[in-house]
């Protein structure tokens, strides 16, 4: 698992057959260290550019946890015809974009890792209440998909929910990328309220029994 605070292959779904065509691109970027400051500057300047042709989700830094440096974006399409039609007609054709963006930053990302995922079936993609911490949680999964982990999985995340110290922002399986990947995405009011939940949750029996059967 990796853990990281202000911030992703087969799929598989932990429930009915997921119809919903609907898809969430994860997007990773690892910058040059003496460069995040003036690319994050260009992002907040330019961003408007980019979402003028597709919904952006998300857009984090990594404070705690992980590789540092890093940019985490997550954006969302109808299928995969609406993504061919942004990135070959739209985004490539937006000269404003590519002049005032893309090109002058690109030397700055010396590492990309982009991954197509789906909401599991049972989860909603949900707004968080105000701005806080976000934690995002990655799970490598054991082969064999929900036959052996699914319902397991579904009571775990329960579980965390359950207890009410966070809020659950969305709960992805990875389509294009890693095997067997999960990405659980928790919104906190702050750093010491997860902090505080998370002590609490090792300590509630609910919690603990789920757990253990993912082990």
């Amino acid at each position: 698992m990796e853990y990281g605070l202000n911030k992703v292959c087969s799929s598989f779904a932990t429930g009915p057959r997921q119809y919903d065509r609907t898809f969430y691109e994860f997007r990773t970027y690892c910058l040059k260290p003496s460069k995040m400051n003036e690319f994050l500057e260009e992002v907040k300047k330019n961003i408007h550019l980019r979402t003028a042709h597709s919904e952006l989700i998300g857009f984090w830094t990594v404070e705690f946890g992980g590789r540092m440096n890093k940019v985490f974006h997550i954006w969302k399409y109808d299928n995969f015809a609406h993504r061919s039609q942004v990135w070959g007609e739209a985004v490539a054709k937006d000269k404003e974009w590519q002049e005032k963006f893309l090109i002058p930053n690109l030397a700055h990302i010396y590492k990309q890792e982009i991954e197509i995922t789906y909401l599991v079936p049972w989860c909603k993609l949900e707004k968080p209440p105000k701005e806080g911490v976000y934690e995002l949680v990655i799970f490598q999964m054991k082969p064999g998909g929900p036959a052996l982990w699914g319902d397991a999985f579904k009571r775990a995340v329960n579980a965390h929910v359950d207890l009410g110290y966070s809020k659950l922002v969305g709960v992805f399986h990875t389509e294009y990328g890693a095997l067997n990947r999960v990405h659980v995405l928790w919104w906190h009011e702050s750093a010491d309220s997860r902090a505080a939940g998370r002590h609490q949750s090792h300590e509630d029996p609910r919690v603990v029994a789920a757990g253990e059967l993912l082990l």
